[in-house]
């Protein structure tokens, strides 16, 4: 089965459309041709058409060109009109195309561009053009559109498991090729048998867990039950073992802000948390003609991962998404009180298990789905494990545990935890691990990480590196504003791969609301360079300021470490 790479520009009186074979690397360009289109799709029908955003564009203006509609009218429809795709080309399902959308969700195509190193091409030629376009600016936009594409087969190379898991959830399942457009969360309400239900409109009929022991925190359990309480806006601000918590109808989450420590680190999660709640005390959702599949999936899954056997994932995948997708009201498992009573009784139980163990720890953190705590000596491992036995033996779910030696916390989302191995876990824009795809200021994570993990000063890691890419700052301007500015140049781009400068007349970038209106890019070098370019094998120039990136490392190790970053000032002579 092939997969066919494709991506549509379209104008007023001009359509084209690029597609590239991934294998054979052979690639087409349709210029306002609906029959060739017709042609190359009743070629290809039955393979995987794969695009950026083509789930929510793409696939539209095919299908809406192959149905005969205006292209341009679809695409002012979604993008300016804001009109879901599906009420615009309404006979979309007339023409099945297995589509699959590598979109990742949070970024757009240019700043992944960005994060890869890799051009950030920009088309010269207004989307908005009142006219037929020139035959010089349509090569400018079959090039431009082609540069796309090929970045989006790097953006798959880079996220190939998305696609895979995908292909193993149909193989799995035995499922149709043409389920294959669909979400792993509808693909997972198809899978365990879900129908659409209406508002039952008990979503706070809440079922508290029949397992809970909870003497010393009843006041936080007797919250829940406040019928004031009942909406979700409302939270509880709340001491728990000396940690600042806040419950509410999200996961849950207590800290201690600007934390650092060294010792015996213990951490636990639950296994599975949400699944596990779902099976054991059945709030798996009600639309689910059969919950017991959903048990078996559970099963099949521990059996495969018993065995080592990588057929587990897509099973996996539905364990783990179904608790979303049952507070999603389009989706058939929307279920809302199912899906309070699963997050209640995740937050219930770790508060149970906290109140027992308490006593024989210093509580670090509480999250979603485990906690971290300081111990004074290896035996109490061994007791606490003991305590927590008999609270996995009453609710019937299973901790996993692991040892750190220092932690480093400025919050609940932002810590890195060390291992006497220097192996690391961490949470937080500042420390996480990044990849190809996200890709942000790397030398100042790498910097921040080195220092944590090995106490190697952060101008030692970022005056010995010379690869350009490693000091990229991608800024993307959005769509409420007009233009980039570069100082008082206007720029032909909104996504910048911004660098800090040395020379004195260099100028910082800045966005255009309105022509009275203009504002500086956050997190931007006052003083800066633009390069849109390949970047991949470049070396620094010796106008990068590096001193930049090191003060911008010191302060977000001040923020973990509780310094204040505020310059004192200097007391007058009197």
């Amino acid at each position: 089965m092939r997969k066919i790479f494709y991506d549509f520009e379209v104008f007023k009186h001009d359509w084209m459309v690029v597609l590239i074979d991934y294998d054979t690397k052979k690639g087409k360009v349709i210029v306002n041709d609906s029959e060739e289109l017709k042609k190359f799709y009743r070629m290809f029908k039955e393979d995987i058409w794969i695009g950026y955003n083509s789930r929510m564009y793409d696939q539209y203006i095919l299908k809406g060109i192959l149905l005969g509609m205006n292209p341009h009218f679809i695409s002012t429809r979604i993008i300016k009109d804001n009109v879901k795709a599906f009420n615009v080309v309404r006979e979309a399902y007339k023409i099945p195309l297995n589509n699959f959308d590598i979109t990742t969700g949070f970024h757009s195509l240019k700043q992944l561009e960005g994060f890869m190193g890799s051009r950030i091409k920009e088309s010269s030629v207004p989307f908005d053009i009142d006219r037929k376009l020139t035959e010089e600016e349509i090569r400018e936009v079959i090039d431009y559109c082609i540069h796309d594409v090929k970045q989006t087969i790097e953006v798959f190379d880079n996220k190939k498991e998305e696609f895979e898991s995908q292909l193993a959830l149909i193989e799995a399942f035995n499922l149709k090729m043409s389920m294959f457009t669909k979400t792993k969360a509808q693909l997972s309400a198809f899978i365990l048998g879900a129908e659409k239900q209406g508002n039952r409109g008990d979503e706070f009929n809440l079922v508290f867990p029949d397992t809970l022991k909870i003497e010393k925190y009843k006041h936080i359990v007797d919250w829940y039950k406040n019928p004031e309480n009942l909406d979700y806006s409302k939270k509880l601000e709340v001491d728990v073992a000396g940690v600042p918590h806040i419950f509410a109808w999200g996961g849950l989450h207590g800290a201690l802000p600007k934390y650092k420590d060294e010792g015996i680190i213990l951490c636990c999660d639950v296994a599975s948390l949400y699944p596990s709640i779902m099976i054991e005390y059945g709030y798996i959702s009600r639309n689910v003609t059969n919950p017991l599949k959903y048990t078996e999936i559970r099963d099949t899954r521990l059996d495969l991962k018993r065995k080592k056997d990588p057929k587990q994932a897509p099973y996996k995948i539905v364990l783990n998404s179904t608790y979303g997708a049952m507070k999603d009201q389009y989706n058939p498992l929307y279920d809302p009180l199912m899906a309070n009573n699963v997050c209640l009784a995740g937050q219930l139980l770790l508060l149970d298990l906290i109140e027992k163990i308490e006593p024989y720890c210093k509580l670090i953190q509480s999250n979603t789905d485990g906690l971290f705590m300081k111990v004074e000596k290896e035996s109490d491992i061994d007791l606490i494990k003991d305590i927590a036995k008999e609270w996995e033996t009453r609710t019937r779910l299973d901790l996993e545990w692991d040892v750190y030696e220092k932690i480093y916390q400025k919050d609940v989302n932002n810590y890195i935890i060390i291992d006497k191995d220097q192996k690391y876990k961490s949470k937080g824009s500042y420390v996480k691990k990044l990849n190809n795809l996200d890709y942000d200021l790397p030398i100042v994570n790498k910097a921040m990480i080195e220092y944590f993990t090995k106490a190697i000063p952060v101008e030692e890691t970022i005056n010995g590196c010379n690869e350009l890419r490693e000091f990229q700052k991608i800024s993307k301007v959005s769509n409420k504003y007009m233009y980039a500015l570069h100082g008082e140049d206007k720029l032909p781009e909104k996504v910048l791969r911004v660098f800090a400068s040395k020379e004195e007349d260099a100028k910082g970038v800045f966005k255009v609301k309105t022509e009275d209106r203009i504002e500086k890019i956050g997190n931007t070098p006052p003083r800066c360079f633009i390069n849109n370019d390949n970047i991949k094998n470049e070396k620094v120039p010796d106008y990068l300021d590096k001193e930049y990136y090191i003060e911008m490392a010191k302060k977000r190790i001040n923020d973990y470490l509780g310094i204040s970053n505020r310059k004192k000032k200097a007391k007058k002579e009197k």
